[in-house]
């Protein structure tokens, strides 16, 4: 039989393995609330990208780079050239990007809408419309600079 004092100091270990499991569990809660309210943030600051402002019938030819910054936490920043031949846009190719996209083929898709549609209003890319909206604003940045 169990002294009286290895009872309590058993009851008080137990209380204090409950106390540190709560208050972990309380962190961590907190940690992913915090995370959530910064992605939800940004998200809808990349809903609201303006992507209408190059005007296609103007373009000047040559080669432009443009770029985007990525929003409030710098995700998604990248940086595209723009080649324009004959008024139109011929090609368009990603420089570099703070976030690597694994998915090249359907990025690669992206600006082959935007060069045979010769617009920036194309499907963007499924299950990456932020990411397809970044890309987007570069092309977008150094379509203005050629005069769009």
């Amino acid at each position: 039989m169990k002294n009286n004092a290895a009872v309590r100091a058993g009851k008080k270990k137990k209380r204090r393995a409950g106390l540190i499991a709560v208050l972990a569990a309380v962190v961590i809660a907190a940690a992913a609330l915090v995370g959530w309210l910064q992605i939800d943030k940004e998200h809808k600051e990349a809903a609201g990208v303006p992507l209408h402002m190059a005007d296609f019938s103007r373009l000047r030819d040559g080669v432009y780079t443009g770029g985007y910054q990525g929003g409030m936490y710098g995700w998604r920043a990248n940086s595209a050239q723009v080649t324009v031949q004959g008024g139109r846009v011929v090609s368009i190719r990603l420089l570099e990007e703070s976030m690597k996209y694994n998915d090249t083929a359907a990025r690669d898709a992206l600006y082959d809408r935007v060069v045979k549609n010769q617009s920036l209003q194309v499907d963007v890319i499924s299950g990456a419309t932020l990411t397809s909206k970044g890309y987007l604003m570069a092309v977008q940045n150094a379509l203005l600079q050629a005069g769009g």
